[in-house]
């Protein structure tokens, strides 16, 4: 719980938010700290973090062993895993049905492997964002038995497919459904269908990706297998299939607690060791060296393999993750990477147009939702534009790309907003054509009319939300620092912590009544600084994006001034020594 004092006495930052420092009690804090032996302020992190004195320990060093659930927990997952070894054994053909983004692509992958595991070769298939739209169709289905398949096993898809799944059982081909997405009304008619979020399922993992679902149905599968006795050899390693895991979990933004912490832990520490081949080419193209992190995944390995689906080949992050052929994946790392240069082109310019929609005054940023829409939008970035957009008004968005009299949207939340439960209402409303998600990101389809009667309809929907939500309007800070204590070894520690994500975010610290020596832009936008405090320490850093924003603003002109500053500390060891900076999100006026 946080504070509800604002820290400083901050109500209105630079950015319009009020500033809360985490609570934590001494008691609590001293506890940890004998319990493990780390310093102070990550104990009083973990505390006020919710974590006690008897949970620290795991929480510092996540094993998969502790926390992965038991797969029968899942509703229908014993009949899955039964279904693919039944194909398995008869010798029929399986294909893998993958969404085209990170976590469909990272879910498909594990599957496809395990399967050459046991000697099966999978066909694939990834609908094309713009053509096909998401999830399966009737189209696809009979393309697929049209290959060859004699069953289908779809990821991170399918649990509304209702209409598809019974063109599939009208062609008599069985279709086993792994997915994470919300779902309303009756299930689907899958041959098995596993969801941690379908109604009846009590295994608790509803926070899940679809790539950790599908880790669990891995070892649902080998649990099968040695049942059967079906393993003349080793079984399949799912331990090694955790880099794919973490890459989906990371990338699709659920929370990083319970198993999805050990599943990250874990994975990034395969990551590293880059064994697989297509991992280890886009690592190369991306520039990326030492070992694997949440940034490295969410920043620079996921926003390549979402450039297929987004801009090009939606099924080129499926076959670079599934592939070993060395020559194959280097060919599809390149393209991936000149595709995410496209992307982030086609992504500034449908940013540009959305962003003028409210500075030139026609849609309100000050409402509980931010709907934005344009004709001949690029569908492929708008989610991305919507997370953009959310970040700096900080308002739940919408973005929505038109073309033909249709929109397909894509939004992004903020903490506190269900924004998958809105869209599932506006649907049942008859608002939309298509719809669904969960809490933090959703997607829908709906005729170009509509557009203003569905924004009406969240903004009512989702005022109380908002109105509750204080956490989205307020910066959380972890505790207060002097810029003498910001040193390497005090941002190392700070990593212990880690991973961090959604869920568990990266610490913030306060450092109070400092003055501004020196600014200057570097790169595109970015500001570095220092900040001095009376007794001459120093701590310099740098602000991401801020030339141009209030950020900015008040960096080039606050030299005559005190501030509060908050940001992350960031540990640095490079050729210029170790050391450690301050990632500055925001300041307020001191005194």
């Amino acid at each position: 719980m946080a504070g509800r004092e604002p820290l400083f006495g901050v109500t209105a930052s630079v950015t319009g938010r009020a500033w809360a420092l985490s609570e934590a009690s001494d008691e609590a804090v001293a506890a940890i700290v004998r319990a493990t032996g780390c310093n102070d302020a990550l104990a009083r992190l973990m505390a006020a973090r919710g974590i006690g004195a008897g949970d620290a320990s795991a929480f510092l060093s996540p094993r998969l062993r502790d926390s992965f659930p038991d797969p029968s927990s899942f509703k229908g997952m014993d009949a899955a895993a039964r279904a693919v070894w039944d194909a398995v054994e008869a010798g029929t053909r399986i294909a893998i049905f993958a969404d085209y983004d990170v976590d469909g692509a990272s879910s498909g992958a594990q599957l496809v492997r395990w399967l050459r595991a046991v000697g099966q070769e999978a066909l694939t298939y990834v609908p094309d964002r713009i053509e096909e739209g998401y999830g399966p169709s009737a189209e696809a289905f009979a393309s697929l038995k049209a290959a060859g398949a004699g069953l289908v096993v779809t990821v991170d898809c399918g649990a509304a497919a209702h209409g598809a799944l019974e063109s599939a059982a009208g062609m008599g081909l069985p279709v086993v459904v792994i997915d994470h997405h919300l779902m309303d009304g009756p299930p689907p008619p899958a041959l098995a269908l596993v969801n941690p979020n379908q109604p009846g399922d009590t295994s608790g993992c509803g926070h899940m990706a679809a790539a950790g679902v599908t880790l669990v149905f891995l070892a649902a599968l080998n649990r099968e297998g040695r049942a059967r006795g079906a393993f003349k050899g080793p079984e399949p390693d799912i331990l090694a299939m955790t880099d794919l895991a973490a890459l989906g979990t990371v990338c699709d933004v659920v929370p990083l607690t319970g198993p999805n912490r050990a599943i990250v832990t874990q994975g990034l520490k395969v990551m590293s060791g880059w064994q697989k081949a297509g991992l280890a080419a886009l690592a190369e193209v991306s520039g990326l060296t030492g070992p694997a992190s949440p940034y490295h995944a969410g920043f620079l390995l996921g926003p390549r393999i979402n450039a297929g689906g987004r801009v090009g080949v939606a099924g080129l992050g499926l076959e670079l993750l599934g592939s070993e052929d060395p020559a194959r994946v280097r060919e599809i790392a390149l393209e991936l990477d000149r595709l995410n240069a496209e992307r982030k082109a086609i992504e500034d310019a449908v940013l540009t147009a959305a962003l003028d929609e409210i500075e030139s005054g026609r849609i309100d940023a000050g409402g509980p939702v931010i709907v934005l829409a344009g004709e001949g939008w690029h569908p492929g970035v708008i989610g991305i534009a919507a997370g953009r957009i959310k970040d700096q008004f900080n308002r739940p968005t919408i973005v929505i790309g038109v073309e033909n009299g249709i929109g397909k949207g894509s939004g992004r939340s903020c903490p506190g907003v269900h924004l998958g439960n809105a869209i599932l209402a506006a649907r049942e409303a008859g608002l939309l054509e298509k719809g669904g998600g969960h809490a933090m990101a959703a997607g829908l389809t709906i005729e170009a009319a509509r557009i203003g009667a569905f924004r009406d309809f969240l903004a009512e929907r989702l005022a109380p939300e908002w109105a509750a939500a204080d956490e989205a309007r307020t910066l959380r800070l972890d505790g207060i620092v002097h810029p003498a204590a910001v040193d390497f070894d005090f941002g190392e520690s700070l990593k212990l912590a880690a991973p961090f994500g959604m869920g568990n975010p990266e610490p913030r610290f306060a450092l109070s009544d400092l003055r501004i020596r020196f600014v200057k832009e570097v790169g595109t936008g970015h500001l570095r600084f220092t900040f001095e405090a009376d007794t001459g320490a120093q701590v310099s850093g740098i602000a991401f994006r801020a030339l141009g924003k209030p950020l900015g603003e008040a960096l080039g002109s606050g030299h005559d001034r005190r501030w509060h500053a908050a940001g992350r500390i960031k540990a640095e060891d490079n050729r210029f020594g170790r050391k450690a900076e301050l990632h500055l999100e925001d300041m307020a006026a001191a005194g």
